[in-house]
């Protein structure tokens, strides 16, 4: 990349940060409606980049379908139904009836399958742990994870015994202390990431825009 050019994505990048930082901390009216113009900005470039991710994505299902390779009508049942629920979205709006009755019908119950299989998998990667390694750690793993999915299943929650009771009150107990903690504490840590990584693009210490 030339110097100039350089010169002039360095601007961009560092006045935009700048100003949209400057907009959380001083009220002037200028400056806040900068900061407003560059989140629209910023929300259609990111809604670009969406866009173009579906474009990619349909081209290297359409070239699997056209070269019939191998599994290509899982590629082909992709392009259809998203070819579907983009022409009933564009057409009906996103609250249609029609559209709700794909989301909650098709879709839902297929990110239910997988996080059903995702608990299974956990299981037994959990299992696999214990035979190779066995630690403190491990176990405080393996034990939370069958307490919990012991905990929810149906005849479990719907039973009056004292052993359900606490059974229930301790996966209560770690999935809304511990889980929660852990969650608040990985969202943290993306914060201070994303804030660390704004601030070296405002120095321009990272130039993710050139060479």
């Amino acid at each position: 990349m030339k110097f100039g050019s350089y010169l002039i994505w360095l601007t961009v990048a560092v006045g935009a940060g700048i100003i949209v930082l400057l907009g959380y901390f001083v009220d002037v009216q200028m400056i806040l409606e900068a900061r407003e113009s560059l989140m629209h900005w910023a929300v259609i470039l990111a809604a670009t980049a969406v866009f173009m991710g579906l474009v990619n994505l349909m081209m290297v299902h359409w070239n699997r379908i056209s070269t019939q390779s191998k599994d290509w009508i899982f590629s082909a049942i992709l392009v259809v139904f998203m070819l579907e629920m983009l022409v009933l979205g564009l057409i009906f709006g996103p609250d249609h009836k029609l559209v709700l009755f794909f989301f909650t019908y098709v879709q839902l119950p297929v990110e239910i399958s997988l996080m059903a299989i995702l608990a299974v998998v956990l299981v037994v990667a959990g299992f696999q742990l214990i035979r190779r390694r066995r630690d403190l750690l491990s176990m405080a793993f393996m034990g939370s994870a069958l307490v919990v999915l012991v905990g929810t299943l149906p005849w479990v929650i719907g039973s009056e015994s004292e052993i359900v009771r606490m059974l229930g009150e301790l996966r209560a107990w770690l999935t809304q202390v511990w889980a929660v903690a852990g969650a608040r504490g990985i969202l943290l840590g993306v914060a201070l990431g994303a804030a660390a990584t704004g601030l070296r693009v405002i120095m321009g210490v990272d130039r993710p825009y050139g060479d």
